[in-house]
């Protein structure tokens, strides 16, 4: 393998250090990419403590400067998503277009690397002529939702070597050959919004406080007003503020009318949808079929009966859910073995 190339998304943190051991162990000549994602004292700690990583393995390190395309393509889709009512997933447009776009292709056009690799937790497989992503060993890790937006050009030059095994198997490697984040914690959700600061700081800091009211499903009571529709998603709970002789759920929002109606947990259940901007991982020929879908990445898949239209899918559960919500994304897995077929985001 010591001609054998492959290059390394690397983070800092525990998935991607132990990737980098492991293909090093294999022989490769592991190389090590970290992206710098935005001009800040945080993400320049993620560039210095993924080259300490490197160090400590002897391997070559590079820093790509991708803030340029990640405020187009993440940051800014993630407040115009907020801004129109919608819950967006960064992290499905950052692997899109920052980890398989602009690292995957530094490393396979100007690194000349045989194979891309990063830590994510799923497995790709040839099958009848096609790449194909299937579930990791550890169930509590399924990554697959944050990878549909990826396709045969990626699949065919990736390698996820974490996808055998669980995640606290992989903690103990980073222990037993003393890499620099043995001790780290998980990763936090958005990246570029370094704690202590929240989502609903950032989001006040754009936007500001913008006033409005809180009406009730279905009586279309007033209950109370909130400080603006993008502090609020379709599911929430918790920080409503407003007492009820029932729980209270946001059940939807208008970000025209700058509206958060509010309602019993029943009253947010949906049994159908639809998604846009399908992305499949490859060709599908039927186009109507049984499969498990998720709606958000934190649920387990129910099945359902999708319908795949020219430039849409419509999906109807057998069961109604809660939470399906404007923004996120329903991801379609096989229903014998899991495997991902393709996903969109739900309008």
């Amino acid at each position: 393998m010591e001609d054998k190339i492959a290059a390394i998304a690397m983070s800092g943190g525990v998935d991607s250090s132990v990737t980098a051991l492991l293909l090093q162990q294999k022989g490769f000549k592991v190389i090590g990419i970290t992206g710098k994602m935005v001009n800040t004292p945080a993400a320049d700690t993620v560039c210095q403590n993924a080259k300490k990583v490197a160090d400590k393995l002897g391997i070559e390190h590079y820093v790509l400067d991708v803030t340029e395309k990640f405020q187009s393509k993440v940051i800014n889709y993630f407040e115009t998503s907020y801004q129109n009512g919608q819950t967006p997933n960064p992290c499905i447009m950052c692997n899109q277009f920052i980890k398989w776009g602009e690292i995957f292709d530094y490393a396979t056009n100007e690194l000349n690397a045989d194979v891309f690799a990063t830590g994510h937790y799923a497995q790709i497989k040839f099958d009848n002529g096609f790449y194909k992503l299937y579930p990791a060993k550890d169930e509590h890790k399924d990554q697959l939702y944050f990878l549909y937006r990826l396709g045969q050009k990626q699949f065919s030059k990736t390698i996820f070597p974490l996808y055998d095994f669980d995640k606290s198997y992989v903690k103990q490697l980073a222990v037993d050959y003393d890499l620099p984040p043995k001790s780290s914690k998980e990763s936090q959700d958005i990246c570029f919004i370094p704690k202590p600061c929240t989502t609903k700081k950032y989001l006040s800091n754009k936007f500001g406080d913008k006033t409005g009211d809180f009406i009730e499903v279905p009586t279309g009571k007033k209950l109370g007003i909130h400080n603006g529709h993008y502090f609020y998603t379709i599911g929430q709970r918790k920080g409503i503020g407003i007492s009820a002789p029932y729980p209270l759920y946001v059940v939807d929002t208008d970000a025209e009318k700058n509206i958060v109606y509010l309602g019993k947990r029943e009253d947010d259940l949906r049994k159908k949808l639809a998604i846009k901007e399908l992305n499949f991982s490859y060709p599908v020929k039927e186009k109507e079929f049984d499969a498990m879908v998720k709606v958000r990445y934190n649920m387990n898949a129910q099945k359902a009966r999708v319908k795949i239209l020219d430039d849409l899918a419509e999906i109807e559960f057998y069961e109604p859910i809660n939470s399906i919500t404007s923004g996120q994304s329903g991801v379609i897995y096989d229903l014998a073995d899991g495997h991902l077929i393709f996903g969109g985001i739900i309008i």
